[in-house]
């Protein structure tokens, strides 16, 4: 079996889906920002003007550190809950939710690249919000948005963690010798074809998609309601985005300490051996990067397996 063929499950998975904190020394953190508004839904908000995403903000007065939360293609900060619950009581959890996501409006990513400005938007959100170093953990395509806010604002970063993300999607699809070029021409097709094809049919196939990418029945209703309140045009952009995306050569300006979590891939010919053997490959250019396959979970590892989840976030972060 070839590693094109191998790695094809991620692949077709995302394409519908949606230290001590950062070793810092705690006698320089910054003070907290300002108290974030309450929307009428409840939601406490960063007081932060942008057209690429709003945050929701919970932790204590005197934090120990700050987690950013990237959640997924087409998904929303809900994915975090979990792990927001068991982070707040020390960390100040900023949850990004991506417009266009999960019935976020679409604004500024209503047409052309989602991650790249996302992440760019994110460097001025830590800036302005005074965030000392924090740690930025991205799930999917909020590992993508991870691994450019790291590469492209080194100092920004303090620790990143990558749930089930490579850093070169088009990779899994252009074969041996893909590069971002080459993988123009079906990254086109399949934007055409999320963008053009019949409403009804589309929205089916991506709630058969998420639903395969949650093992655990019960935890699959959010995602599947995220899914399907996402903006079609919005989501079929960022999917295009990342197949052309290659951050291979960028991984070597990543400074902040990194852990990738990740899962076999669901094809039984797959071994464990062969999906490692992938994602030493996908990270080569950044070597010093702790890989770590999280076993019995299918792709959003933070709902399959919450404690094995919590406890390498913890790790991770102290």
């Amino acid at each position: 079996m070839t590693t094109m063929t191998a790695a094809a499950a991620l692949a077709g998975a995302l394409c519908l889906i949606a230290a001590p904190v950062l070793a810092q020394d705690h006698s320089h953190h910054q003070p907290a920002p300002a108290p974030a508004p309450v929307a009428a839904h409840g939601h406490q908000h960063a007081d932060f003007e942008s057209g690429r995403f709003h945050v929701r903000v919970d932790g204590p007065e005197h934090p120990v550190g700050d987690v950013i939360l990237i959640p997924g293609l087409s998904s929303s900060p809900e994915v975090w809950d979990g792990l927001t619950d068991s982070l707040k009581g020390r960390y100040r959890v900023h949850r990004i939710h991506i417009q266009g996501f999960a019935g976020a409006a679409a604004e500024d990513n209503a047409s052309g690249n989602v991650s790249a400005p996302v992440a760019e938007d994110l460097a001025r959100y830590i800036a302005e919000q005074r965030l000392n170093k924090p740690a930025v953990i991205g799930h999917s395509m909020g590992g993508t948005i991870g691994m450019m806010l790291a590469a492209r604002h080194p100092d920004s970063v303090g620790r990143l963690m990558v749930v089930d993300m490579i850093p070169f999607v088009g990779g899994m699809y252009g074969g041996p010798g893909a590069t971002a070029e080459s993988v123009v021409p079906m990254a086109d097709q399949f934007y055409a074809g999320m963008t053009t094809g019949p409403e009804e049919p589309y929205r089916q196939q991506s709630a058969a998609m998420v639903a395969s990418m949650i093992n655990t029945e019960a935890a699959r209703r959010g995602p599947l309601e995220d899914s399907a309140t996402s903006d079609r045009a919005v989501s079929a952009s960022a999917f295009r985005e990342l197949i052309v995306t290659d951050l291979r050569p960028e991984l070597p300006r990543i400074t902040a300490p990194t852990t990738v979590l990740y899962i076999k891939f669901n094809d039984p010919r797959m071994t464990d051996e062969m999906v490692d053997g992938i994602y030493r490959m996908s990270f080569a250019t950044l070597p010093s990067a702790q890989l770590k396959r999280i076993d019995d979970s299918a792709h959003f590892i933070m709902l399959d397996q919450p404690a094995r989840f919590a406890a390498e976030v913890n790790a991770f972060l102290e």
